[in-house]
């Protein structure tokens, strides 16, 4: 099965053996610095999308995954004080939060900062875990544990703040615990579209975007297709059907390769940038340089703004726990790849905007999908 670059191809399960060997040739030995094995593409992309000159770009990747790896380590020592933690861009550093003091040297001698707070991240999740049992008007975006405010952010749809559905829920969410209340310019909803020729994969009428190859398939969105559903490649040609699908609640799925088709640990660059090898799938903190490939809009790069967030689709599909970025996205970016440094984090659910004028989107983490359908990420 032929790739050419001529056309809008846009996933990893379909890499000419020339192309993978290629990008495999590009690795250094064993043993070599991490941030030597980045792609090219990627630094130019957090260049373009972050402000950041080449150096700062290689420095900040670095920061933040020496912050990735204290992470657990700093949770872990704050114990039940534990209050969130979020990377800092400024200062390259892990900030950890904390509701006694007493606390603070235990977790500055795993390298993080500290900052001492009122509400535990346990109390926290307790106020999110009563907002999802709230039923959530349309004028509602979202709601998600806010580390760096100690508090429940609600952001609402600015248009619609005023509404009275939306006044009533805000009340019975301030009433849950910390809430704090944002805006958002429109209603997230999610990046599926119409059938488009030459795009990465069909199921029905839908075109959306491959997120990561896994060993026998590759994961995405649920919204894609639902299970038994047939998918075919950017050629028309038939690549195996969704094996597990879960939305709303969730936002995951995975689909099965075969008929010729196989699977390949790369994130595509689509010639914007080169094709991006991926090694694992480390969680990135908050605050963490974060990008994003799809089939529409191709490769762009964000921050990682929140975690475990949950969305009010329009529409009325409410999903828990996605990853939320300031990474834009359109329709048939769906189920795409985030990746951060070589690092899968997860697949496109949804957002807001564009990428002309800017937006938001939220993702799946990818963890999350390999451990409920028991898949082994594919990876180089």
């Amino acid at each position: 099965m032929r790739r050419t670059f001529g056309l809008r191809l846009g996933l990893s399960a379909l890499l000419l053996l020339s192309t993978w060997g290629g990008a495999a040739a590009l690795a250094p030995a064993a043993g070599a610095d991490s941030a030597q094995r980045l792609s090219p593409g990627l630094l130019t992309a957090l260049e373009r999308d972050l402000g950041l000159t080449p150096d700062q770009a290689r420095e900040r990747l670095a920061d933040e995954r020496r912050a990735a790896a204290v992470e657990k380590k700093a949770e872990r020592a704050a114990g039940s004080a534990y209050g969130g933690s979020w990377f800092d861009a400024d200062s390259g550093r892990l900030t950890v939060a904390v509701t006694s003091a007493r606390h603070a040297d235990a977790v500055r001698a795993t390298g993080a900062d500290v900052r001492v707070v009122e509400h535990s991240a346990a109390e926290l999740d307790a106020t999110l875990k009563r907002l999802d049992g709230l039923s959530a008007p349309a004028g509602v975006a979202s709601w998600r544990v806010d580390a760096r405010a100690n508090g429940v952010r609600v952001d609402v749809v600015a248009d619609r703040r005023d509404d009275a559905a939306v006044r009533a829920f805000l009340a019975r969410a301030r009433a849950a615990g910390p809430v704090e209340v944002g805006t958002v310019a429109e209603a997230p909803g999610t990046f599926a579209a119409g059938t488009v020729g030459g795009d990465p994969y069909y199921t029905g009428n839908v075109r959306c975007s491959i997120g990561f190859s896994v060993h026998g398939g590759f994961v995405t969105a649920g919204h894609c297709g639902g299970v038994g559903a047939a998918v075919r490649g950017w050629d028309g040609s038939h690549i195996g059907t969704f094996q597990g699908s879960s939305f709303p609640d969730n936002d995951y799925a995975w689909v099965n390769v075969g008929s010729g088709w196989w699977t390949v640990p790369v994130v595509l660059g689509w010639g914007t940038v080169p094709d991006q090898l991926v090694r694992g799938s480390a969680e990135a903190p908050v605050g963490a340089s974060i990008c994003r490939s799809g089939s529409t809009t191709r490769w762009h790069c964000g921050t990682l703004l929140a975690k475990n967030e949950t969305v009010n689709y329009s529409g009325g599909a409410v999903v828990h726990q996605l990853t939320k970025t300031s990474v834009c996205a359109e329709g048939g970016d769906s189920g795409g790849s985030y990746i951060s440094g070589d690092q899968a984090q997860g697949v496109t659910s949804g957002g807001w905007g564009n990428c002309s004028s800017g937006g938001e989107t939220w993702y799946q983490p990818v963890n999350e999908i390999l451990g409920r359908y028991g898949l082994t990420l594919h990876t180089a």
